[in-house]
């Protein structure tokens, strides 16, 4: 495939700004409202590495499929007639029509309604209608995209040469993932988010819980507000919650060594070209899941799981995911860029295969936490986005406790200058 690139008039300032990044500060405005600095990101960022855009348990039938739109790309991640999970570009191969319009459905064959050629569901062209002499059918199947499930989560890459560390990554994640059983549960709920801001912010207040004391009361029903904090930093308003913090680590790490699943922090979120942050952790309240009193919100437990009394297992992808794996239900987060100041956030609830709604789990109660969390991240980011743009706006530094959002800024300013030096 063609990578896209961004406007050679513009290469000088974007070059200057990256370039001139001070560590341990916000990024200066243009990264955050320019049209320029977008069409880079495209290009340097989501191009060229891997992305999170779905779960397995989304298209679980031969035939199902869901729609992706990357920038202008527009990818079709699907389940074969193998039973393989595949991503094809949804471009014809003859004049170029979009082949599947809908966000997700099931389909026989992958049929273009312009012409009618008609592919298979791993993309081999099957009928083209009347062709001229030595025209070969095999040289016009759609065009592959790059895909890897890891347990269940599926990522793609548009990049000809995928990062090669996925291997890696997904080799050293897969054991503290697999105890949930990603790939035997089903969507409970799906949640799409449009938020008025640059995916940068979106993502930068994801990496940090500096906001969640104040911000999120639902949530720190069960998530300890001193994420990010040193031990020896804890202020003397959260030593309370502190307290409770460590008894139930060492519960939770008790119940993990009895179980043999890894809990011990793995974070890499700069430095190489797959950046990730795994651990397990205890939460607040019953220290069972995501919900107002910290319970199960579905009676069903995750794979072989035998208490939900397991904590949150918390992954972190750069540039687009994070997710929460707890003993009754799994969250799923991607984050796309629609515009300079637009971004999606698609948030996935999956619980057991076997759990019926209304019996096993009630999906208010399942969605609440998040839905609520959510919808208070969108109000944040929005404000910040209006500051960014505003002439007034500096970069300020980051606290002690926002070293992930530098991970995250810093593993962005990597990837910029990896693409500049191609």
């Amino acid at each position: 495939m063609t990578a896209l690139a961004e406007p050679a008039s513009e290469r000088r300032d974007t070059a200057g700004l990256v370039a001139r990044r001070l560590p341990g500060h916000a990024l200066e405005a243009p990264f955050y409202v320019s049209d320029e600095f977008l069409a880079l990101d495209l290009a340097a960022v989501f191009s060229r590495h891997w992305i999170f855009v779905a779960t397995e348990a989304e298209v679980p039938e031969a035939g199902d499929y869901v729609t992706i739109d990357v920038g202008p790309y527009s990818v079709i991640v699907l389940r074969d007639d193998d039973e393989q999970v595949r991503a094809l570009h949804n471009v014809c191969r003859h004049r170029g029509s979009r082949i599947l319009h809908d966000a997700a459905g099931s389909v026989g064959n992958l049929v273009c309604g312009y012409h009618q050629w008609t592919y298979s569901t791993d993309g081999t062209l099957m009928h083209a209608g009347q062709q001229a002499p030595g025209f070969d059918k095999s040289c016009f199947g759609l065009k592959q995209v790059a895909v890897r499930s890891v347990e269940g989560l599926i990522f793609v890459c548009l990049a000809a040469d995928p990062p090669a560390d996925f291997d890696d990554v997904a080799a050293r994640i897969t054991p503290y993932l697999a105890p949930h059983q990603l790939r035997t549960t089903k969507v409970a709920a799906q949640e799409d988010l449009i938020e008025h801001a640059n995916w940068k912010l979106v993502m930068e207040n994801n990496r940090e819980c500096y906001h969640c004391e104040a911000g999120h009361p639902e949530l720190t029903c069960t998530f300890f507000p001193t994420y990010g904090y040193a031990d020896d930093e804890i202020p003397k308003r959260l030593l309370p919650a502190h307290s409770r913090y460590l008894e139930a680590t060492s519960e939770l790490e008790r119940e993990c060594d009895a179980r043999g699943f890894p809990y011990a922090l793995i974070s890499e979120l700069s430095g190489r070209p797959t950046g990730f942050r795994v651990r397990r952790e205890a939460l607040d309240g019953a220290g069972e899941s995501y919900t107002r009193d910290g319970r199960a919100a579905s009676r069903i437990l995750l794979g072989d799981l035998d208490t939900p009394r397991m904590g949150r297992l918390s992954l972190h992808f750069q540039p687009n995911s994070w997710f929460h794996f707890l003993g009754d239900h799994i969250v799923t987060f991607s984050v796309l860029p629609l515009a300079a100041d637009r971004t999606l956030v698609r948030t996935t609830w999956l619980v057991h295969a076997d759990a019926v709604e209304g019996v096993d789990y009630d999906p208010a109660t399942l969605t609440e936490v998040w839905h609520q969390t959510n919808a208070q991240d969108g109000a944040f980011v929005a404000r910040a986005q209006a500051g960014v743009r505003d002439p007034a706006y500096s970069p300020g530094p980051y606290a002690p406790t926002e070293t992930d959002v530098e991970e995250f800024v810093a593993w962005y300013i990597e990837r910029l200058k990896e693409y500049a030096n191609r």
